[in-house]
């Protein structure tokens, strides 16, 4: 029988070995989400272009990385980048790849939102004089990121959840501050058990305000 004991958890440990890992996963979620969003449009506009040599590239690009575990990417990255643009450390190299890693679903979410909108309101515009540059940035991107604002957030939850994968590069992340405050007090099944508590709390919290989000969309639809 398993003699737990969790009273060494106190507020000096997650401060000296949690804290660290928690905000480095925070930050490495939000520059992923903002950029991969970003650079996820610019993928989703390029692919539904009517010119090959726009949607192509985007296509294998998308459905290359998309076919390739994530911890292979991350391994890819931080041993070929440096390679060709010097060190870059362990940290920046997670930045870039989950980046470009997570573009390749946003795109497919923004694309899908992009395709939601009807036809006749991209009409509207043209009659309206518009260029194809701000139709979409008037009339189509506006309603496709409200269409997949769920889908987005929940594709944020989930890359929560993978940014626990840098331990293939040695950064400290959350998990990993874990592991090391179990190492340090020798008690690293209540750390991993703890752990598992608190990706769930976050997660499950996030994705009942996602379920309460899309509720109230629907009902502005």
């Amino acid at each position: 029988m398993l003699n737990l004991d969790y009273s060494f958890l106190n507020w000096t440990v997650i401060q000296s070995f949690i804290a660290k890992g928690f905000w480095f996963s925070i930050q490495l979620t939000l520059v992923a989400m903002i950029g991969g969003i970003i650079l996820g449009t610019l993928l989703a506009m390029m692919r539904l272009s009517s010119h090959r040599w726009l949607s192509a590239p985007a296509a294998f690009y998308v459905d290359t990385l998309r076919s390739i575990p994530l911890v292979m990417v991350i391994l890819w990255f931080f041993l070929l980048i440096p390679k060709l643009l010097g060190p870059l450390g362990g940290q920046m190299s997670a930045f870039i790849t989950f980046t470009l890693f997570e573009a390749t679903y946003y795109s497919e979410i923004m694309r899908a939102g992009i395709q939601s909108v009807s036809r006749g309101q991209v009409n509207a515009g043209y009659a309206m004089g518009m260029s194809y540059g701000q139709t979409m940035k008037l009339v189509v991107l506006p309603q496709a990121f409200r269409n997949m604002l769920p889908v987005l957030l929940t594709q944020t939850i989930i890359l929560f959840q993978d940014t626990s994968l840098v331990y293939a590069v040695g950064e400290y992340d959350l998990l990993k501050g874990f592991e090391v405050a179990g190492k340090n007090f020798n008690r690293p099944v209540e750390t991993y058990l703890v752990a598992a508590i608190v990706y769930f709390v976050i997660c499950f919290g996030l994705s009942q305000l996602v379920r309460r989000l899309q509720k109230k969309i629907a009902i502005i639809r």
